[in-house]
This record gives structure tokens, sequence and C-alpha cells, in this order.
């Protein structure tokens, strides 16, 4: 198993726990936390807290390259498992708090946007990679995250792939409380975030949820003509030679070697 999942006083605490392997959001790894997240809301759960196993200070590397697809199909579709977690994290009708003590990357930055909650300790890191890998986002994702952050910071961590530390993602809004150390950031989760959930009507809280999800999607309604540009962009990027290029030089630990231009999309 990769998740393990407790349940103390209606709060579930999934952990991702496969530390050796920097817990990567393989489709095994995405699986399990789906069925965790939907026991949890089955058992009445009115919480959960979504924490990891570290390992040399990653909390997770984000998507399992090894596993990203070769043969010019969409590395991002719909239907791939790390974006129907996404969803589902989104979709839950119960608050999801992210619980970050280590360095986050690429896909696990997006999985902490989709919760609720952010809380980590002051050396956590968030980057969110595509352009390292070659990889072109997809317009769900910049869409979340130009709601979370606004478009200049979101720009900012698309263009350049590079770190943001806990307190600059906290004075953007990428997460709502930064503690001194582990030990803090367990007592801030629990007297500030989860206590109160306890406390309060979920049926309130619930409701609230779904009305915060209508209503972002609903602020992000783009026309057909758009979406079809969206996906010629996209199209052009995963079935060309710098998006093998960006998994090759991963899997072959070495700098990549990109060829493509700007004006290859016009």
């Amino acid at each position: 198993m990769l998740v393990s999942t407790e349940i103390k006083d209606r709060i579930a605490y999934i952990k991702m726990q496969n530390g050796k392997h920097y817990n990567c959001l393989s489709e095994e790894m995405c699986l399990e936390l789906i069925e965790a997240i939907k026991k949890s809301y089955s058992l009445k759960c009115v919480g959960i807290v979504i924490k990891a196993e570290v390992n040399r200070n990653v909390w997770s590397a984000g998507h399992d390259i090894k596993e990203l697809p070769v043969d010019g199909s969409d590395p991002l579709a719909f239907n791939v498992p790390m974006e129907e977690l996404l969803r589902e994290v989104q979709d839950v009708p119960i608050p999801v708090i992210a619980c970050v003590d280590g360095t986050v990357w690429g896909g696990a930055c997006d999985l902490c946007l989709s919760c609720d909650m952010i809380v980590s300790s002051k050396d956590a890191t968030f980057a969110i990679t595509p352009a390292k890998i070659g990889i072109p986002y997809n317009a769900s994702g910049l869409i979340h995250f130009i709601n979370q952050l606004g478009m200049n910071k979101a720009r900012e961590m698309f263009f350049l792939g590079t770190p943001i530390e806990a307190e600059d993602a906290l004075n953007v809004g990428l997460i709502n409380h930064v503690a001194e150390d582990a030990e803090a950031l367990e007592k801030l989760l629990e007297e500030h975030f989860l206590a109160p959930l306890r406390r309060n009507s979920i049926l309130s809280v619930s409701a609230i949820k779904r009305q915060f999800r209508i209503l972002s999607r609903a602020a992000t309604v783009i026309s057909a003509e758009n979406f079809e540009r969206i996906n010629y962009y996209r199209q052009k990027v995963y079935s060309g030679d710098d998006y093998k290029e960006g998994i090759n030089s991963f899997l072959e630990k070495r700098p990549p070697q990109y060829k493509g231009k700007a004006s290859d999309l016009d």
C-alpha cells in the first residue's frame, strides 16, 4: 500500500507513504488516494488531512515522469489518474487540508492547491515545473493557479519553474499558515483548523464548499474557439520533439537540449 488512512475524532489523516520514491503521483498512488478520500467521506468524516512520509525533505516529487506517454497522446488528458485525483480533492464535499513539511514539485503543487487549505512548515517550498520537462499544462490547471495566485504570480511559477519559499507562498495566498517547525505544524493544524471543523456544522461547511466549487467554475467559462485554440497549442507541444527530449533527459539525468521555437506554434 502506498497510502495509509487513520481516522481520529471524525478527521481522516491520509498519508502518502512511498518516501523512497519521493511520493511520486504514479497511477497507483493516485488511485489509492482517490479511494482513501471517497472512503473518508463515506465514513462521515468532517475533514481530511493529506500528509506525506518525507524523504530527503521531499513531500512529493509530483507526477511520475516514467509514466508519461511518449506516443503522442496527451499527458494530462481528462481521464488520467492524476487529473481524476485533483477533481476528487476539489469535489469531495468536506474540507481537505494539505499539511506540508518538505518540498513540493510539479503535479504535487497542483494537488496542494486543489485542497481547500494548506498549512506548512517554514522550510517548505512549492514549484510547478512542466516547462522543465516540456509538458504543456492543461487549461483547467492554469485556471486553477490563476484563481488562487493571480495572473502575475501564476506566470512566474509556470514560466520559471523555480521553487517559492513558504513565506512567499503565504504572502501571495498559496498557503494559509506557516509554522516554525514540524512540531509547531502539528499544533497549528489541530488548534487552528481541525478543532473548529469538529465544532462547526458540517452541513453548512459542505454546502459552502459546493458553492465555492460551482462559483469557481462559473467564473472561467471560455468560448469554443478559444478551447480549440488551447488544444491546438497543447497538441503541438506534447506531440513534438521537445516533450520527448524533456522526458528522456530527466530519465537519463542530464540537462535537456530543447530545440523548439515559440514560432512553431504560429
